[in-house]
């Protein structure tokens, strides 16, 4: 009898780990390598955090060498050449449903805003798609990878 009990409280505390753990890999909370359109290759790491319930990311790593000391020089506003490492680039995305909208991001090398929506495809939860629309209607979506 106490041999049952003791491996139902098993299962039932491994099912809660693992719904735990599902729900924290459909976060976009983490960080996301993002890759350049252009080369295919790795270009930075982008942290993507929540603050009241609203999401942002903010750039912690350069991966090319020559971008290391690089500012925003195509940048309006606040952040005219303010540097590239640490500049918040995504911000006030808002959950709906099973994805994240209503948002903003920059590009850095173009100094252009869009709107943004971000969401995971199904069965993918290390690949964040990331839509940048712009005020004409014409849009871009990357793939950024988590970082394990």
């Amino acid at each position: 009898m106490i041999q049952t009990i003791v491996k139902s409280l098993l299962l039932v505390i491994g099912c809660l780990a693992g719904s735990a753990t599902l729900a924290a890999q459909t976060s976009p909370v983490g960080l996301w390598k993002t890759i350049d359109d252009k080369t295919g290759e790795a270009k930075s790491h982008v942290e993507i955090y929540e603050k009241s319930g609203v999401f942002y990311g903010k750039v912690v790593k350069l991966l090319r060498k020559d971008a290391a000391n690089r500012v925003c020089d195509l940048c309006s506003g606040s952040r005219k050449d303010q540097p590239i490492m640490g500049m918040i680039i995504l911000e006030n995305l808002k959950p709906y449903k099973d994805y994240w909208r209503k948002g903003n991001i920059i590009d850095p090398e173009s100094g252009n805003e869009y709107g943004c929506t971000i969401w995971f495809e199904s069965g993918k939860p290390n690949e964040l798609q990331v839509k940048g629309i712009h005020w004409t209607g014409l849009y871009r979506t990357q793939t950024w990878y988590r970082v394990q």
